[in-house]
Formats: structure tokens, C-alpha cells, sequence
């Protein structure tokens, strides 16, 4: 049966459907069966058709703005020098090589004028695993090696399936359609988020990566408070009769079983992971949420022992679907590294033969010795770069990252003016990240008053992809790494325009009010997004107007 009713989700109310089969529950009493069912599980947003066509639409319109005029400019535009060649070398070797040394300063050039073939015979020390690099050579290997359509293509595609997948993530948050396109709308048209969706560098891929992880344990969580809620009943029942289930459940409940969406985010994470290793800080922080999610279930459905059920029955199994799947997953993305003979330290185990580790193999205890190397690399790292900034300012947007600048003078590309600048500037849309800086502290209010499951977990989504670079501030590091986590930076900002709608009890005058702050500020976000639009995407504009653009000192 399928009662419909009404409901809060972060304070906005919409017509929600609450789903429990009779057959899945004891004949004799259903409804308190939906009822556990309905207490464990929340809210959903009953408007199924509008719950894609909303995504989908939003989702279109951000596509078309990420791959309109995605090759220009037509130039490698600043990290790109790396991963954009690495990708290459991928697809001619299987790992990646040196520049010949005697090309000297003009192996970008050479690259992107038709002679991708720029290799010497030396490998070359890398410092990120291999996943995004892969990624950006699909695209090489699609549309050409020396085509910078290709090699944005796939980052592209990322960044417009994470509108859509934010979409739902945040639909079945919140239990509200509206809410949901709200998220996507933001993401869509967040300039951070944007100019990683059109620029070949990996961080939007650890982005992608840990939000398809994030959904799939957010549909793991509801699925196995289905199955709970349905097992519980039918354990009361069975103690307490028809009329009078018994209150709790005995020792610590049930045994949830099968679980495979945790398997998905498994590998996702792997991937995240295999992309960068920061992913592994989202393992971490998302197996530990998957977990407490499960404790919590068990105490609402009245399990006698439901903390240490929640770790022995659920947690204990999180550990090794999760851990070991992920690991595996990461192993298996050095896969051209172990086939081949010329990666960087490929050989170092068969050089070095081991007494102590000789049963270890050698292409393995290389590999070892290469991520010590890489280790090494990541926390000595304190050159001075113009554009490195303390994670302190972040949120704020206190230092975005310039990923390329060129002054024109009048007749150059299109100037018609004495002096003319053609940028690209890694901005975060201003109101966005404004108002994600004051959400968070909404968040953790409602998180720590009122145990708002909801705020926590856009709170683990922060935590994992920002609070990390803290302990990293003596290290080189850019503002632009904040992109793995600006879906939480949406999703907070959505929280709280859901408590602006209001509850279902709100007077209509209050659903009025919110409703306008709330659009207004989404219409706001909207225009600043093409304010700013030709610094996002190398436009040749006069400099003042360029000028006008950068708000603070410490954005030139």
C-alpha cells in the first residue's frame, strides 16, 4: 500500500509517499509496519515524473554551458601541462614518460599543434595515481590527443552528470522535487564547479567520484532501514501479538544481509582514491556515517542492544565491504603501471630483493616504494606559487586560483580597445559560497540540538573534503582543491532555503516570504554566475572590465 502524507524535511513540506508492501510485512498488522517503516526511513518526494523531468532539464541546460565552446582556449591551460600529457602518454604507453629534454620550453606548444608525440625514453615521476589521467586520455582517445575538445571532454561529462546526481541526492535528502532542482540549479551554475567542468585537471574527477559514493550509501541507508523496519515489526509481533507489539526488540536485532549499493560506493571511493589521495579522507569519513546511520536505526526501531549491534551486525560488515573493496579498486587502477616495464620505479623490486619481505612480489614491493617517494613529495611540498593559499579562506573566496591570464592590445583576438584581458578564474559564484560559510553553522545547530540526520550528513560531506587541508597549512596548496567538496557547499546552502519554505503548519504569509528570499537568492546566484561568465571562459574583454570583476586585491 502506498499512504501519501505530509511532511518536514529541513524544515519545507511536500506532498511525500511512503511505500511498504503488505506482503513484506506480518498480515496482521500493517500499518505498524508503515509506521516503523515511515519513523526509520523519513520522508520521500512523491512526484516521481517531476522528480526526473526537473533533474534532467536542469542538467541539460548546465551540459550545454559546460561543452559550449569547450576547446578554446585551444592552448594547455595550467595544470593541464601535466595531466592532459600525462593522459597522452597513457594511451601510447601505458604509463607516463618524460618530455625529451630536447624540446626544451616548447613541448606545449609542439602538443597542442599537432604533435602530441613529445616523449623522451625516460619515465616520469608522478605524483597522483593514475584514475583521472585515464579519464582525460578517454577523451584523447575519442576525439584526439591533440584536440583540447578531447581533452576536457571527459571532465565535462562529470561535471554535468554531477548536476543531475546531486539532483536526486539532494531529492531523496530532503524528500522534496523542489528542493532537489534547487541543488542542481545551484550546481549548475556555481563558477568553482564550472570552470573544473571545462579545464583537464583531476580534482572535479575526486569530486565525481565521492558524490556517486555518497548517493549510493544514502540509497544503501534507506534500503536497509526498509528492510529493517519490516524485520523489527515482525520480531515485536511475534513477542507482543497484534494488539500490543512488544517495545523493543530483542538482543541485537536483525541481520540485514545483502547489501550492494555499498559495494558501488565501495569502488567508487576506490576510484576517488585512485585519483587522488585525499579521496581517501571521504573512505573514512563515509564509512564511519554508513555506520552511525545503521546504530541510529537500530535504537529507533527498538533494538535492546542497538549500539553494539549496530557495530557488530552492521558495522563490522561496512569495514570489510568498504575497506577491501576500495583498496582493491585502487590497486586495480595501476593496472597499466604493473603491465608495463617503464613506469617510474616498475623495476625497484627486482633490483632490490628482499630476506625480510621476499614473499611479497616484486612488481608489488616497488609499487610500495614508489608510494613512499610520493608521500615523501606530498607533505615537503613548500615552493612558493603565487596563487597558494591557507584553507582558512576558502569558503570565503578569499584567493581564487587564476588558471590562465593573456593581455591583448587593440586588433589581437577580437580587442577593440586600447588594452584587453583574456582570463580564466577559478571564482566560486559569490552568494553561493557566502551563504554556504553562514549555512554551516546552521548545520551543526541542527545537528547537535535536534539530531538532524540530515545536517549531519552534509556536514561528513564537509568534513571530508575541506576540514583535511588543515592539517596541511605549512604545505603549497590552492584554493581550487575546494571543488572536491562544493556539492556539500550545495547541499548546505538548500538546507537551509528548505527552513526559509517553511513547515507544513507555516501560515500562508510565511510561505510567501520564504518563497521570495529563497528564489531571490537563487536569482542572484544565477546572474552573478554571468557576471562573471567571461573571466569563466577566456572571453577577450577591455581590461576595466576585467578590472571590475575583481572585487578584492587578493583576487588579482
Amino acid at each position: 500500500m502506498t499512504p501519501t502524507l505530509r511532511g518536514a524535511a529541513a524544515g519545507a513540506a511536500y506532498d511525500v509517499a511512503v511505500t511498504t508492501s503488505a506482503a513484506d510485512v506480518a498480515p496482521a498488522a500493517p500499518p505498524f509496519a508503515d509506521r516503523l517503516r515511515t519513523h526509520l526511513v523519513g520522508w520521500r518526494a512523491s512526484a516521481t515524473l517531476w522528480g526526473w523531468i526537473g533533474p534532467l532539464v536542469i542538467t541539460a541546460v548546465g551540459g550545454f554551458l559546460r561543452f559550449w565552446q569547450l576547446g578554446r582556449p585551444h592552448q594547455l591551460v595550467f595544470d593541464e601541462t601535466y595531466y592532459v600529457k600525462q593522459g597522452s602518454s597513457y594511451l601510447d604507453y601505458g604509463y607516463e614518460r618524460s618530455v625529451a629534454p630536447s624540446l626544451g620550453t616548447t613541448p606545449d606548444r609542439l602538443f597542442t599543434h599537432g604533435t602530441p608525440d613529445v616523449w623522451g625514453t625516460a619515465a616520469d615521476f608522478v605524483v597522483h595515481p593514475p584514475v583521472g589521467k585515464w579519464m582525460i586520455a578517454a577523451g584523447e582517445y575519442l576525439f584526439g590527443q591533440d584536440s583540447s575538445f578531447g581533452w576536457r571532454f571527459s571532465v565535462a561529462l562529470c561535471g554535468t552528470l554531477s548536476i543531475l546526481m546531486l539532483a536526486r541526492i539532494a531529492r531523496r535528502l530532503f524528500g522534496s522535487t523542489l528542493l532537489g532542482c534547487v541543488a542542481g540549479l545551484l550546481l549548475a551554475f556555481d563558477g568553482h564547479h564550472f570552470v573544473h567542468s571545462r579545464t583537464g585537471l583531476l580534482d572535479l574527477f575526486v569530486m565525481f567520484w565521492a558524490l556517486a559514493a555518497f548517493g549510493a550509501l544514502l540509497i544503501d541507508r534507506d534500503q536497509a532501514r526498509d528492510r529493517l523496519a519490516v524485520l523489527a515489526a515482525r520480531s515485536r509481533l511475534r513477542r507482543g501479538g497484534e494488539r500490543r507489539p512488544a517495545s523493543r526488540v530483542p538482543g541485537y536485532g536483525p541481520s540485514l544481509g545483502w547489501r550492494p549499493w555499498r559495494i558501488v560506493a565501495a569502488v567508487c571511493l576506490g576510484l576517488c582514491m585512485g585519483t587522488k589521495w585525499s579521496g581517501l579522507y571521504f573512505l573514512a569519513v563515509f564509512g564511519l556515517m554508513t555506520v552511525l546511520w545503521d546504530v541510529g536505526a537500530r535504537r529507533a526501531a527498538g533494538v535492546r542492544r542497538w549500539f553494539a549491534g549496530g557495530l557488530l551486525r552492521d558495522g563490522v560488515p561496512a569495514f570489510f565491504t568498504l575497506v577491501p573493496l576500495a583498496g582493491l579498486t585502487y590497486l586495480a587502477s595501476w593496472t597499466g603501471w604493473f603491465l608495463t616495464k617503464g613506469g617510474w620505479d616498475r623495476e625497484w623490486g627486482a633490483q632490490h630483493p628482499s630476506k625480510s619481505f621476499g614473499f611479497v612480489p616484486d612488481a608489488l614491493r616497488g609499487l610500495w616504494k614508489y608510494h613512499q617517494e610520493m608521500y615523501h613529495f606530498h607533505v615537503t611540498l613548500t615552493s612558493d606559487h603565487p596563487y597558494k593559499t591557507n584553507p582558512w579562506s576558502w569558503l570565503i573566496q578569499g584567493r581564487p586560483t587564476s588558471f590562465f591570464y593573456e593581455t591583448k592590445t587593440r586588433g589581437q583576438d577580437g580587442c577593440t580597445v586600447a588594452q584587453c584581458s583574456k582570463a580564466i578564474t577559478s571564482i566560486g559564484t559569490p552568494t553561493l559560497w557566502w551563504g554556504a560559510t553562514a549555512a554551516i553553522f546552521v548545520l551543526l545547530a541542527m545537528w547537535a540540538l535536534r539530531r538532524d540526520w540530515r545536517a549531519g550528513a552534509v556536514l561528513a560531506g564537509l568534513v571530508a573534503g575541506y576540514v583535511p587541508w588543515f592539517a596541511f597549512q605549512h604545505r603549497t596548496i590552492y584554493s581550487f582543491y575546494a571543488v572536491a567538496f562544493v556539492p556539500w557547499v550545495v547541499l548546505a546552502v538548500t538546507y537551509v532555503i528548505g527552513m526559509a519554505l517553511g513547515p507544513p503548519s507555516a501560515s500562508p504569509r510565511r510561505r510567501l516570504v520564504g518563497g521570495a528570499i529563497a528564489g531571490s537568492y537563487v536569482v542572484v546566484c544565477v546572474m552573478l554566475f554571468f557576471f562573471f561568465w567571461p573571466i569563466y571562459t577566456a572571453q577577450v574583454i577591455p581590461y576595466a572590465q576585467w578590472a571590475q570583476r575583481m572585487w578584492f586585491p587578493s583576487w588579482i
